[in-house]
């Protein structure tokens, strides 16, 4: 298995990493992908992915983050080449949600992590919640691109879903699909064809069922791949190798 976002660099997941790789492993974890969500948070990653094998990095500014945080395309991508661990661009999007940030910096700044992504031929690995119209726009934009997408921890509708299919987009599964409230976006899931479909944890955050309520860490992926492969109506050994087979393709491993 493969978790495609994690944030290591979190709490408590930081301060006790070797017993979060070691679990990690123990579960039949192969790689880790931790997620840069701020300049601050880039020099943890760049930390972290000489601490074992299994971790891979990305680098990029969260959208809550941009009116604290604004990188050009090319400080992106001076920022990225020197670590050949850094294998994705993000987490960059957009979030009309919460309003941490105002929306032209937000834009701005998911516009240069899609540039930078492109050139680098890099995944851009993307945060939307509350923004389909915008998210969709700006992506479609660059569509003769061919840009390497992946939604993460996907919690969009199914028009949405069918939309970023046509632009090749892949779609990350977290623990969300677990909860009880969450039927909706398990039909989505249960549509996006399995080759365009990955797992994550987003931890610290959003623990499956049955940990619900406790800091999330990688090794609960296991459950969010059980559930992938009950909607999908899959063997869990199937759901495991096809999701990590996609990530493998998506971030340039085959």
């Amino acid at each position: 298995m493969i978790d495609s976002h994690c944030h290591l660099d979190h709490e408590p997941l930081f301060n006790n990493l070797e017993a979060v790789i070691q679990r990690s492993k123990d579960v039949g974890i192969t790689k880790l992908l931790t997620i840069s969500t701020s300049l601050k948070s880039f020099q943890n990653v760049k930390k972290l992915i000489q601490k074992d094998e299994i971790i891979y990095g990305s680098f990029g500014i969260h959208p809550h983050e941009t009116n604290n945080d604004q990188l050009t395309k090319k400080l992106i991508i001076q920022n990225s080449i020197p670590y050949k661990r850094i294998i994705g661009i993000g987490e960059t999007g957009l979030d009309f949600f919460y309003k941490n940030s105002n929306e032209k910096n937000q834009e701005t700044s998911f516009v240069n992590h899609i540039e930078a992504a492109i050139e680098l031929n890099l995944p851009i690995i993307i945060h939307s919640r509350d923004a389909e119209i915008r998210t969709f726009e700006i992506l479609k934009s660059y569509r003769n691109q061919n840009p390497k997408l992946l939604m993460h921890c996907f919690t969009g509708s199914l028009d949405f879903a069918k939309k970023l299919l046509e632009l090749g987009s892949f779609f990350s599964a977290s623990g969300i699909i677990t909860f009880k409230n969450s039927k909706d976006l398990q039909d989505t899931f249960k549509y996006i064809p399995i080759e365009k479909t990955l797992i994550e944890t987003d931890s610290p955050f959003l623990a499956p069922i049955p940990n619900r309520g406790k800091k999330n860490e990688p090794s609960f992926i296991k459950h969010t791949a059980i559930k992938l492969s009950e909607i999908k109506e899959i063997d869990f050994e199937k759901l495991v190798s096809e999701t990590t087979k996609n990530f493998n393709r998506l971030f340039n491993f085959s």
